[in-house]
């Protein structure tokens, strides 16, 4: 019994043995076929449907690099240079660049996604994208996102950068909030930071605008909105409001168009409605 296990670990052994040295003649012997491979041309996959970068903008970096890559050996091309040149591109997030067995060089790009584009108070215009991060407008493309414009203080240096101001930040917030739920997403057209460095929301359907204050609690406000527009505007109409204030998280304030008339949430707003109650000590001159 014994003996039999002996045998059978030093054949596992021998196996492992074999395998191994055939894994390392293998490798050896693709590497000297890469070596020898040659670049015979440069395939470009850009994903998405945002066209801020195509085929022709990749061949022009590469050119201004100098980079001459179809006649060159593989092991000749540096790829990690081609990369950080691709993704010096203010539209450029991810760039990989690899070669095939067959002489094919790879270029694979991923771009960034604007989620809103922002006209501050210098007149600078600008995209912000999905990880708030600022982008210049391309020549190439208008990207379809939520205009902001107002009294903006976020300033903009022609380059990729973060978000300086609190509002800026409070508007990328809010944006990408916005972006996550399907009804906002359709409902809100435009935004608007005023004097008081407060965010009004502008509608598709209705004359009103939605003064939200700042970030804070978006969920809980964007309810109490949900609510008065189940309950209050089917009654009054979308016209008769031109201000409906949620900045408050107790309270949704609707201000009309012949007076001011204030409507305080008697319970804390649910998922998908919220009770009204008309507060007459609330009502506004």
């Amino acid at each position: 019994m014994w003996n039999k296990r002996l045998w059978r670990n030093i054949f596992i052994g021998f196996a492992w043995l074999v395998s191994l040295g055939g894994l390392v003649v293998l490798m050896s012997f693709i590497g000297i076929k890469k070596s020898g491979v040659v670049c015979k041309s440069v395939k470009v996959y850009i994903p998405g449907s945002q066209l801020f970068i195509d085929k022709q903008e990749v061949d022009h970096i590469l050119q201004s690099g100098n980079f001459l890559l179809v006649g060159l050996r593989m092991e000749n091309i540096k790829m990690h240079d081609l990369e950080n040149s691709l993704r010096a591109n203010p539209f450029i997030e991810y760039a990989k660049v690899y070669g095939d067995m067959d002489g094919t060089l790879v270029i694979e790009i991923s771009q960034r996604q604007p989620i809103l584009r922002m006209l501050n108070r210098f007149d600078q215009d600008f995209y912000i994208d999905q990880h708030g991060l600022k982008l210049p407008l391309s020549p190439n493309f208008t990207a379809r996102v939520l205009a902001v414009n107002g009294f903006i203080e976020e300033p903009f240096g022609g380059r990729v950068d973060t978000l300086r101001t609190q509002i800026a930040r409070d508007v990328f917030k809010t944006v990408s909030f916005i972006h996550s739920d399907t009804l906002w997403d359709a409902q809100i057209a435009q935004i608007y930071v005023n004097a008081n460095q407060e965010i009004e929301l502008i509608p598709r359907v209705g004359s009103q605008r939605i003064l939200l204050g700042n970030a804070d609690s978006l969920d809980v406000k964007f309810k109490n909105l949900l609510g008065f527009y189940k309950q209050a505007l089917p009654t009054m109409g979308w016209e008769a409001y031109k201000t409906i204030n949620i900045k408050y998280t107790n309270q949704v304030i609707g201000i009309k168009n012949t007076k001011a008339d204030s409507l305080r949430l008697a319970t804390p707003a649910p998922a998908d409605s919220a009770t009204l109650a008309k507060d007459t000590s609330q009502i506004m001159h």
